[in-house]
């Protein structure tokens, strides 16, 4: 929303621009006003270069998808100097905006310090993780910053999306569902790996469906973080007739050590896929937990055709 002055509730408002004609206008974009909170991603898992790549990549698309964005970085296991903490960012946010209205005081305005949250927290997870939410919440209270926390990524269209473009991209499904031509390393079966004990495998699950939809074959989630699940689907799948098995881990990456993955897979003996890693859709669904968590209307986030 906007008035004659400017942005309301430091909410993104959408810049005018000229009307084209014809019924197929294009939507105007939204533009994030300077007071909109600052957009943090929490990221788990030791901080390293690869880690920071990643992370920046996201915030790189969530930044596209909005103009404007304060989009920063924290990090769980930070250091505070080449790795900030969530906690330090968040606190840090909170000092510039603070200054940031000083300044304008000093110079003659008279607006009035911004209210509502000083950041939204975004978890780095495509499912729920009971321990590193933990972690994340006590970063955000040890901050002392009034702070929203949203939820993970998942369960979405988008991520089943992810997951089946990283098979493709292993060998292990075909790329294009309408064309319909095989791929000789295709899997018949697909254990979904996920971290977070059993509420993870669920939300997996359901990302799960959305995955066997696209690639016609059974799918069926598991915990890496709990002996014998990864071992237990496995068996299920070969029972009820797959014999050539992949592991999709239904994870972004920093959440977990890839050296279980590779035990895993050698567990159960089938090829693996990355990561969904810095795939698009995560920016995408990143920014659309922000803007709903300040109750701004986006354009639908919906899983094309691939």
């Amino acid at each position: 929303m906007s008035s004659p002055t400017g942005p309301e509730s430091g909410l993104p408002v959408r810049m005018p621009r000229p009307r084209q004609p014809g019924r197929h206008r294009r939507p105007e974009p939204l533009v994030a006003p300077e007071d909109a909170p600052a957009f943090v991603l929490a990221v788990p898992g030791a901080p390293s270069a690869a880690t920071r790549s990643l992370a920046e990549e996201v915030v790189s698309i969530a930044r596209s998808e909005l103009p404007g964005l304060d989009a920063r970085i924290g990090y769980l296991d930070g250091d505070d100097d080449e790795f900030p903490t969530l906690s330090a960012v968040l606190a840090r946010a909170s000092e510039e905006r603070t200054a940031r209205h000083e300044q304008a005081v000093a110079a003659g305005s008279d607006a009035k310090a911004p209210d509502g949250p000083v950041a939204v927290v975004v978890p780095l997870l495509a499912g729920p993780d009971n321990a590193l939410l933990r972690q994340t919440r006590q970063a955000v209270m040890d901050s002392r910053v009034a702070a929203e926390l949203t939820d993970v990524l998942g369960p979405h269209p988008l991520l089943a999306e992810g997951l089946h473009v990283r098979l493709s991209e292993a060998g292990l499904a075909r790329a294009d569902r309408a064309r319909l031509f095989t791929v000789a390393t295709a899997a018949d079966g697909i254990i979904l790996a996920s971290v977070g004990g059993e509420e993870a495998v669920q939300a997996a699950g359901i990302t799960g469906m959305l995955l066997a939809a696209r690639l016609a074959v059974p799918v069926m989630a598991a915990a890496l973080d709990q002996e014998g699940s990864i071992a237990s689907i496995a068996e299920q799948l070969r029972a009820s007739g797959s014999q050539q098995l992949a592991l999709a881990p239904y994870l972004i990456g920093p959440e977990i050590d890839t050296a279980l993955l590779t035990a895993a897979a050698a567990e159960v003996d089938c090829a693996t896929s990355e990561a969904l890693g810095a795939y698009p859709a995560i920016g995408k669904l990143a920014l659309a937990k922000y803007t709903a968590s300040l109750g701004i209307a986006q354009q639908p986030q919906g899983a094309p055709a691939f």
